[in-house]
């Protein structure tokens, strides 16, 4: 599976990275998380209950930091155990830069590899995309209203954030086969 996007934050590189860097926030983010711990030198231990279709897990696993370069990014490698529902590994590179002509926003780029293995990589690759696209989404939201709830609302964020999901919406459902090309265009 591959993954890439692109979201505006409203709030600072800078402020943006502290969180990032922050496993009690990330702990909040991530949907299903129940634990996200520093173990060592750039290192987590992490736990999360995932729900792909019918199967459902908690994973326990680890994520480790590498090419850190504060407040621009860095790239991640993390693996985790679902005991009989599979396993799940792969990387991910992600990138801040500021907003121009926006001194209170920021955007973040990431992309993301992942393998998968058991009974999830028997689901398909379309319900795997979809469920991994919905996590990445329900991640944001999450992320967004945190860092409203620290640093107060975004101007005009509102309108952005409506028009995104959306096109997020209708690109799931054309994902999903559920209205074609023409059907996402109209919406």
């Amino acid at each position: 599976m591959e993954m890439l996007g692109n979201r505006r934050l409203g709030v600072t590189q800078q402020q943006a990275w502290d969180a990032l860097n922050d496993p009690e926030t990330l702990k909040k983010c991530i949907p299903g998380c129940d634990k996200f711990e520093l173990t060592g030198d750039n290192q987590y231990t992490v736990t999360a209950a995932v729900k792909v279709g019918p199967v459902s897990a908690k994973f326990a696993g680890k994520v480790t930091l590498t090419d850190i370069a504060p407040p621009d990014g860095y790239k991640l490698s993390f693996e985790g155990q679902g005991g009989v529902a599979g396993f799940a590994k792969g990387a991910s590179s992600v990138t801040l830069k500021p907003v121009q002509g926006d001194a209170g926003a920021c955007e973040l780029d990431y992309t993301v590899q992942a393998q998968v293995g058991g009974k999830i990589a028997q689901l398909g690759q379309r319900l795997i995309d979809g469920a991994a696209k919905s996590t990445a989404d329900d991640f944001f939201k999450r992320f967004d209203a945190e860092m409203q709830r620290r640093y107060g609302p975004a101007p005009a964020e509102g309108e952005a954030v409506a028009e995104e999901k959306k096109g997020a919406v209708a690109g799931f459902m054309q994902k999903i086969g559920l209205g074609g090309k023409k059907d996402s265009e109209a919406s």
